[in-house]
């Protein structure tokens, strides 16, 4: 099946910096859910259906800094990972995303990010 997500294509995405590469990943459906410091568990962002996850990883991607997967693991319909960015003045972010796949998509995600201050 094209555009399957695995954790090897996922490393290469996001370390690539590919946002077109990382909107294939996800379903027609998807649901991605942003945990931090401005949307609280209480009240994340929530972001359906692929036009709009696109819009922003186009963002995220469009940014000056590295991306780095530092772990991840995937098991049956689910896939779990850590990623570090880091922008040109140093400020590093931390994420944790936890994924459910359905045919080889991501279905639902949610991440939970921590920025330097």
């Amino acid at each position: 099946m094209p555009n399957t997500v695995t954790l090897s294509e996922l490393r290469k995405a996001v370390e690539g910096n590919d946002a077109k590469a990382l909107a294939a990943f996800y379903a027609d459906d998807a649901e991605l859910r942003v945990i931090d410091q401005d949307h609280p568990p209480s009240r994340p962002l929530v972001l359906k259906g692929k036009p709009a996850i696109r819009a922003m990883l186009d963002d995220v991607c469009s940014r000056a800094m590295k991306h780095h997967l530092d772990d991840g693991l995937m098991e049956g319909s689910h896939l779990a990972f850590a990623e570090t960015c880091t922008y040109p003045d140093g400020v590093k972010v931390y994420m944790s995303a936890m994924l459910e796949l359905a045919d080889g998509k991501i279905r639902r995600q949610t991440n939970i990010q921590a920025w330097d201050h």
